[in-house]
């Protein structure tokens, strides 16, 4: 039996799967890591292997593919937010699987996509997809990835891309005030500062300390014992208290406009797909109307980009998917 190890390398979660080279969207066996709670991947490794042969009696994958939430270099990565550094030659001796493939981890959704059903997509707005043109990928979670696929004359082939490091570029007078503030706080505002988990909380921040926003006792005691972006979602997806509302709000305008400006760059005829762990969580307010508008409101480009169509991905692993995909083709 062909057998392929697939990772999905987060900055919070590490996703690994046992696949069958012939039915890649079937897992053997799999589990969720946190990946803060280790000092390498090859720790969560060592531990999956461990406990996949304590169920299957057996382990021995033929080919490898990860996703990684950072960049690609060759044969080596770098976790963007964790301390890692991942070798592909080390992995392949350590597993004794005789080809392994690092995929930035958008690029790894970007191969999902040409294979998802009807039923892990969730539509907004207008237009239909062309065949064959360019597809854009992006997606806010621990940061902001991107990424987009284009047509080589047999098939989709998915393309890096750091987008979610360029230059935050605010579009009215709120957001240059939300630009100043975030220049105080780090020097630079990449669009992953405001597009994030923890860009969800400086939007938030952003509206208390200089919008004059009120912060609740009782919400600032919430955040103090939990996850401050989780509350901040959540408090705001139930309009149970006026910051969190205003700062899910522009987060969504924020994330449509930067989803507009990765379809005119790729000129993304064949649409726009949004992944992360942020955007099926929060899909009933980018629906409601802000994310849409920022996303066609492009001056002399807004009838085009009118006619792109939007999907939220809500299949629950794209990324494990497209990282065994892109193995069964090594």
């Amino acid at each position: 039996m062909d057998t392929i190890l697939a990772g999905d390398i987060g900055g919070t979660n590490t996703r690994l799967a046992l696949v069958d080279a012939a039915d890649p969207a079937t897992h053997r066996f799999s589990r969720i890591y946190p990946s803060g709670d280790y000092e390498s991947l090859e720790a969560i490794v060592d531990r999956f292997v461990a406990e996949a042969r304590d169920e299957l009696q057996e382990f021995k994958p033929q080919r490898v593919g990860m996703g990684i939430a950072g960049p690609v270099d060759g044969r080596v990565a770098q976790v963007t937010n964790l301390p890692w550094r991942i070798d592909a030659d080390r992995l392949s001796e350590r597993l004794g699987a005789d080809r392994v493939i690092l995929l930035n981890d958008f690029t790894a959704i970007s191969y999902a996509i040409p294979h998802l059903a009807a039923g892990d997509l969730h539509k907004l707005g207008r237009g239909e997809p062309v065949a064959q043109e360019p597809i854009a990928v992006l997606g806010a979670g621990t940061g902001l990835g991107e990424g987009f696929l284009v047509w080589s004359g047999e098939r989709y082939r998915s393309i890096a891309s750091e987008g979610g490091h360029t230059d935050f570029a605010p579009r009215n007078p709120l957001e240059i005030r939300l630009l100043q503030y975030l220049l105080g706080k780090f020097g630079r505002v990449s669009y992953e500062r405001v597009l994030s988990g923890r860009g969800l909380v400086s939007i938030y921040e952003f509206f208390r300390d200089m919008e004059g926003m009120e912060e609740p006792a009782d919400l600032a005691e919430e955040m103090r014992h939990n996850d401050p972006a989780a509350v901040i979602s959540k408090r705001g997806m139930a309009r149970e208290n006026p910051i969190c509302d205003r700062a899910l709000d522009l987060f969504c305008v924020v994330y449509g406009a930067e989803a507009g400006n990765l379809a005119l760059k790729t000129l993304a005829k064949g649409g726009v797909y949004l992944s992360g762990g942020i955007a099926a969580k929060i899909l009933p307010r980018i629906e409601e109307g802000g994310f849409r508008y920022a996303f066609e409101q492009k001056g002399r480009f807004t009838a085009f980009l009118e006619s792109v169509p939007t999907w939220v991905i809500t299949h629950p692993q794209p990324g494990l998917l497209g990282a065994a995909l892109a193995a069964a083709e090594l």
